[in-house]
């Protein structure tokens, strides 16, 4: 049965990606671990990965055959992890001390408090002491949906605990359930005369431009540079992500912009009008509040591909709301059925960040298929996608469970070369796919942000 759900979830994203369902025929799946859940996870790994791959393998094919993909169960689920393992030297916990769920009077809620001004937003609005029981007291003593709506209105980020039948019957879930896995724009055309994929690096020569933050997006550009593509983030002065970075910066150089800022607003100007992919993470008003909303880059970069992810979906009132997977997993529905499959008496969320991972490699589809878009002339270059999306996009396949037990990452699934990354030595998981003739290799190790120059190799 499970792999009928894979080769539907694939059939579902090939749909989506305008591409032939046909396709799924070149993919095959092997291995039998999975992670244990009441939601397909694993499947959703695999597939993702898989239509991927398959993007790539068309775009390679150059309207020739289209070569095999292999995807491996056990490794796309690790990867849906972590993929990295440090040698001598260890990386800090991801959570901050704060962020978690807590019981308000009258059910759960999450809070997200990794960034540090999202840290601030919670802790102003729930007027207390920076410590966890100080926190878990301010929550107990009120309404979730109150604390939701504070957290939030001070700029922070927070989700209380719904069913999925209550995201159902939610103005915001209505929204989602509307949309399509992939929101396609059309743009005029701008391809890049006199180039070609390479056989075997089908992304060598196309220049990404990263504008995004954890998760979905960096896990995007990662896949894009294992391919070959030049893949150069730009951040603020001041962010930083200790616990990710080191796992998504594979592949990329990282630069640091202050787009609030002229100078180097020109500086980015100049980026984009070479680049030839824009995949960001930002709010639906934040570049055109700097002056770089869509019509803003299409004239600066004529014929860009240009994707764009957030949380909650395009449409509805929650679609500029701050958010990430965690959150998306409590409003949606996805912890509350964890809860009551586990029986528990909290919150279950999935054993991964799956809408986060699974959304990066649709991303990723989604740029190499506006890549193969321009070379044919089509308009199929600007694309929307949101965790929210996903979350229906695995909710709808949901089957049996899988609760069998899954072994953690063993010497055998990392490659055997040391990866020489800017905080120490360390090794990566072994690729979780392989199509025939074009290896996913990365060129550059994972490095710090702003440990590269602002511009084009």
């Amino acid at each position: 049965m499970t792999d009928l759900i894979v080769d539907r979830i694939l059939k579902d994203i090939l749909v989506a990606l305008n591409l032939p369902a046909a396709l799924a025929n070149r993919v095959t799946f092997g291995g039998d671990d999975r992670l244990p859940s009441c939601f397909p996870v694993s499947d959703l790994a695999a597939a993702s990965i898989g239509a991927a791959c398959a993007a790539v393998a068309t775009l390679a094919a150059a309207g020739g055959r289209v070569a095999n993909v292999s995807v491996d169960y056990r490794l796309a689920s690790l990867w849906f992890g972590w993929s990295i393992r440090p040698e001598g030297w260890a990386m800090p916990s991801p959570w901050d001390s704060i962020a978690g769920d807590y019981l308000a009077c009258d059910g759960w809620i999450k809070l997200h408090t990794n960034a540090p001004h999202h840290r601030a937003a919670a802790l102003s609005a729930l007027a207390c002491e920076p410590t966890r029981d100080a926190v878990a007291a301010a929550v107990a003593a009120r309404h979730a949906d109150a604390i939701e709506a504070a957290v939030v209105a001070a700029g922070g980020c927070a989700a209380r605990l719904m069913s999925r039948a209550e995201w159902a019957a939610h103005p915001q879930g209505q929204a989602v359930a509307s949309e399509p896995i992939i929101l396609w724009d059309d743009a005029a055309s701008g391809e890049r005369r006199g180039w070609q994929p390479l056989p075997d690096r089908p992304l060598a020569g196309i220049r990404v431009l990263d504008l995004t933050r954890v998760l979905a997006g960096p896990v995007a550009t990662r896949f894009l540079a294992g391919f070959g593509a030049e893949v150069l983030r730009i951040d603020p002065p001041d962010w930083d992500e200790p616990g990710v970075i080191p796992e998504v910066s594979l592949g990329k150089r990282c630069a640091r912009l202050d787009l609030r800022m002229p100078a180097d607003r020109d500086t980015f100007t100049r980026l984009l009008a070479g680049a030839d992919i824009l995949v960001h993470g930002y709010r639906a008003d934040a570049l055109d509040r700097l002056g770089l909303g869509a019509t803003a880059r299409q004239a600066i970069r004529p014929g860009l591909i240009d994707v764009s992810l957030n949380a909650y979906g395009h449409g509805g009132p929650w679609s500029n709301r701050r958010g990430f997977d965690s959150l998306v997993q409590f409003s949606s529905g996805i912890a509350a059925d964890g809860m009551m499959w586990r029986g528990a008496n909290a919150p279950v969320s999935l054993p991964v960040q799956a809408l986060d991972h699974a959304t990066g490699y649709l991303i990723a589809a989604a740029a190499i298929r506006g890549v193969i878009a321009r070379l044919s002339g089509e308009g199929l270059t600007c694309a929307r996608l949101s965790l929210a999306r996903t979350a229906t996009l695995l909710s709808d396949h949901r089957t049996r469970p899988d609760d069998g037990p899954f072994v953690p990452a063993q010497e055998s699934d990392y490659a055997n070369a040391i990866e020489r990354t800017d905080w120490g030595p360390a090794r990566r998981l072994r690729p979780p796919a392989a199509i025939n003739g074009i290896p996913m290799q990365w060129d550059r190790p994972a490095a710090r942000l702003g440990s590269s120059a602002a511009n084009w190799d």
